[in-house]
């Protein structure tokens, strides 16, 4: 019996702690998830329409300020502090006129830590190559 109610203590402490967050806190990302590479493909005079099949809606629109478009993002790691992201474009009679914003922040122990986290190797011509010594074709 007393065996049976360490095992049920055990496993009811087990579910506290991971109800409460401590053993594992996800990165919570929310907004406009916008890459670098589709950023990069916004040209001035392109048309509103032309934006809103690259990036989607905008996050915010002001309805006295229908000519600004505003792109946020949040993202928290592991329970941290929160980082926002703010990507704002300016049109002028339909045409996009500028792009504002630190939505691509250059960050680079953040990039090296973000890339050691998803196991990314920069660049590819420094890899050994993996073939080798495999006994298979190559």
């Amino acid at each position: 019996m007393t065996r049976y109610t360490r095992s049920l203590a055990v496993l009811g402490l087990a579910f506290t702690l991971a109800g409460c967050g401590i053993v594992y806190r996800p990165d919570v990302q929310q907004g406009s998830l916008l890459s670098k590479p589709i950023v990069d493909q916004l040209k001035p005079g392109m048309t509103k329409r032309q934006v809103t099949l690259l990036l989607g809606t905008p996050s915010l629109t002001s309805p006295f300020e229908s000519d600004r478009w505003d792109y946020v993002s949040s993202i928290q790691r592991r329970g941290g502090k929160i980082t926002t992201k703010n990507l704002s474009l300016t049109f002028e009679n339909d045409a996009l006129a500028r792009i504002e914003g630190d939505y691509f922040p250059e960050d680079p122990q953040q990039l090296i830590k973000d890339a050691k986290k998803y196991r990314i190797e920069f660049p590819d011509e420094k890899r050994p190559d993996e073939r080798k010594g495999r006994g298979g074709r190559g």
